[in-house]
C-alpha cells in the first residue's frame, strides 16, 4: 500500500516553461505588492497562535492567577477550551460566507468579531466575562481561518504557492512568541495590567484586517465561479504578469481554473455537503484531512502547548519567571523549524516531510517519557533537565511537517467546489481534538502524571504507520492539478490540457503577424485590436 501512496512528481513541467525566470518576489514590483496583501492574510495564524500562548502564559502569571481565583482541574479545562467551543458555533457558516460572500469579506467580519472579543477580554473583570470573551474571539476566527489560507493559495503566483501556503500555519509561532515575551515582560508590572497588555495585544493582526482587507486581491477562483471571468483574468494578470492579459502563463492559469471549475459544474455529485464523500477521490481527500488534523492536536503537543507549566511542575521547575522563560525561548525554536521546513515542501516533498516527522515525534516524545519516569520515581535532577531537551528535539520534529503542512495540504488537495466545506471539516476536526485534549489533559496529568504520556508513544507510533500507508506525494504541481490528482488521471489530463491548449494558441499567436492579440473570455478564440498603451502593465519592476 505504501507504494501507491506516491505519485507522479512532474506535473509542474506543464507550466515551467511559461514562467518568467526574472521574474521573482524581490525584484518585480506587482509580486512584491501580492507578498504584502498574502502577509495580511498570513497574520490570522498569528492571532490563533497569540491566543493559545497567552493561555499558557497566563497560567504562569501570579497576578491572572490571583485575579481570577487560581483556576484548576475542570475549570481550568473549560477557561482553555472556550475559544475552541466558539470556533464550532462558527463552523455550520463558515463556509457559506467564504463562498457565498468571497474570500476577503469573511476574513473581515471574523476580524471585526475578534476585535470585539478581544475588547471584552483586555476589559474582563470576573471569571464569567473573560470567559465568554474567550468565546467570542473563538467565534470570530473561524471565520477568518476558514477563508485567510484558501485566499493565500488562490491567489499565489505558481511557483510560490506552496511555500507560501506552508508559512500559513508556521505565523501561528509569531503570535506564540510575541504573546510568550509580552507576557514575559509584564510579569514585573503589579495588578492587573499585567495580563491586560498582552490581552490588549491580541487584537493587533486583527486591527490591521479589519482596515485593510477589503483592499486586497479577491480569489480569482472565487471570481470565476461566480461568473466574472474578466475580474479573474484582470486579477491574474495584473499580480502574476505586470498586467499582461495574454502571458502564457496567465493564459494558462486562467484556461486550468476555468476547465476545472466547469468540470465541477459539469459533475452534479460535487456540490453540497454529501459531495465530501460521494466519490472515492473525495472519500480519500477526507480520509487524510480528518486525519491530519486529528494528528496535529494528538501528537502530544497538547501537553505543552496549554499545560507546560504543568509538565515543568512534574519535573520540579516551579519558578514562574524560568517557566515564561523556557516558553518564550520555545516558541522561537519552534517559528524557526517550521518555517525552515516550509522552503521544503517543493524540493523534499510533502510525503517524506510527514514520515520524518512522525518518525522524530515517536524518538524523542519516548525519551521525554522515560526521563519523566526517573525524575518522578527516583528524583534525579539530570533526567529533569533532559524533560526539557526533548520536549524541544520533539517539537523540531513535529514543526518539519505538522506545523507547516497540515493547512496547505489540505486546501490543495481539496477541488475548487468543496474547498470550503472540506476545510471546514479539517478546522471542525482540529476544534474536536482540542477540547477534548484540553478538558481531559489537566485531569490526567492530576491524576496519573507521566504515566499519562504513555498513551501518546503507542498513539504516535500509530500516526507513522498510517501516514506511511496513505499520505499522496503532491510536490510541483498546480493547485487544480494537484486537486484533480485524488480523482484519476484522466480527470487530471482534462484539467491540464484546458492550460495547455490555450497557452499554446497565445505563443503560437505571438509569432504571427496579425496586428491584434488572442482574447481568452471568449468560448472561441478570437483576434481583438489593442490600441491601449500599456507601458505600466508591461512595466517590470
Amino acid at each position: 500500500m505504501a507504494g501507491g501512496a506516491i505519485a507522479n512528481v512532474g506535473g509542474n513541467a506543464h507550466l515551467a516553461h511559461l514562467v518568467d525566470p526574472k521574474r521573482t518576489w524581490y525584484n518585480n514590483r506587482r509580486l512584491i505588492y501580492l507578498h504584502l496583501w498574502i502577509l495580511l492574510l498570513l497574520i490570522t495564524s498569528s492571532t490563533n497562535g497569540f491566543d493559545n500562548s497567552l493561555m499558557n502564559s497566563f497560567q504562569s502569571m501570579p497576578q491572572w492567577e490571583k485575579y481570577f481565583g487560581t483556576p484548576t482541574g475542570g475549570k481550568l479545562g473549560i477557561l482553555n477550551a472556550i475559544q475552541n467551543i466558539g470556533s464550532l458555533a462558527g463552523y455550520p457558516f463558515a463556509p457559506y460566507l467564504s463562498d457565498g460572500l468571497g474570500r476577503r469579506t469573511t476574513i473581515w467580519i471574523g476580524a471585526t468579531i475578534m476585535l470585539v472579543g478581544v475588547g471584552i477580554q483586555t476589559a474582563s473583570y470576573n471569571l464569567n466575562m473573560f470567559i465568554g470573551a474567550r468565546f467570542c474571539v473563538g467565534f470570530g476566527l473561524t471565520f477568518a481561518a476558514n477563508a485567510a489560507p484558501m485566499l493565500v493559495t488562490e491567489i499565489s503566483y505558481p511557483t510560490y504557492r506552496a511555500p507560501v501556503t506552508s508559512l500559513y500555519n508556521s505565523l501561528w509561532y509569531t503570535g506564540n512568541i510575541i504573546a510568550s515575551w509580552v507576557s514575559y515582560g509584564t510579569e514585573s508590572i503589579p495588578g492587573s495590567w499585567s495580563w491586560r497588555i498582552p490581552s490588549l495585544l491580541q487584537g493587533l493582526p486583527s486591527a490591521f484586517q479589519f482596515f485593510l482587507v477589503l483592499l486586497a486581491p479577491e480569489s480569482p477562483r472565487w471570481l470565476m465561479s461566480k461568473g466574472k471571468e474578466a475580474q479573474a483574468l484582470q486579477t491574474l494578470a495584473y499580480y502574476h504578469a505586470n498586467g499582461d492579459e495574454q502571458d502564457p502563463l496567465v493564459v494558462y492559469e486562467f484556461e486550468e481554473i476555468k476547465a476545472a471549475i466547469n468540470l465541477d459544474r459539469d459533475n452534479a455529485v460535487n456540490v453540497g455537503w454529501k459531495a465530501l464523500v460521494k466519490t472515492p477521490g473525495n472519500r480519500k481527500r477526507m480520509m487524510l484531512i480528518v486525519a491530519i488534523a486529528w494528528f496535529s492536536q494528538w501528537s502530544g503537543n497538547g501537553l505543552v502547548s496549554f499545560y507546560l507549566n504543568k509538565v515543568f511542575d512534574t519535573i520540579g521547575i516551579t519558578d514562574s519567571t524560568t517557566q515564561l522563560l523556557i516558553t518564550g525561548i520555545l516558541a522561537i525554536w519552534n517559528l524557526c523549524w517550521a518555517v525552515f521546513a516550509s522552503f521544503l515542501v517543493d524540493s523534499a516533498g510533502r510525503r517524506t516531510l510527514f514520515l520524518i516527522s512522525c518518525a522524530g515525534m515517536v524518538v524523542f516524545f519516548t525519551g521525554q517519557t522515560i526521563c519523566s519516569a526517573e525524575y518522578a520515581l527516583h528524583g534525579t535532577a539530570a533526567a529533569g533537565h533532559a524533560v526539557i531537551a526533548f520536549i524541544f528535539l520533539f517539537y523540531a520534529a513535529y514543526d518539519i511537517a505538522f506545523t507547516p503542512l497540515i493547512v496547505s495540504y489540505t486546501v490543495e488537495i481539496l477541488p475548487f467546489s468543496i474547498r470550503a466545506k472540506g476545510f471546514n471539516v479539517f478546522n471542525f476536526v482540529v476544534s474536536l481534538a482540542l477540547i477534548f485534549n484540553q478538558y481531559v489533559n489537566p485531569i490526567a496529568l492530576q491524576s496519573i502524571e507521566w504515566k499519562y504520556y504513555i498513551f501518546y508513544c503507542c498513539w504516535l507510533f500509530f500516526q507513522l504507520v498510517f501516514c506511511y500507508l496513505f499520505i499522496v506525494e503532491t510536490k510541483n504541481r498546480t493547485l487544480e492539478e494537484t486537486a484533480a490528482l485524488f480523482d484519476g488521471e484522466d480527470l487530471s489530463a482534462r484539467v491540464i490540457a484546458g492550460g495547455e491548449t490555450a497557452a499554446d494558441e497565445v505563443r503560437h499567436d505571438e509569432h504571427d503577424d496579425a496586428p491584434g492579440k488572442l482574447s481568452i473570455l471568449s468560448e472561441r478564440p478570437t483576434l481583438v485590436h489593442d490600441s491601449s498603451s500599456s507601458s505600466d502593465e508591461k512595466a517590470s519592476a
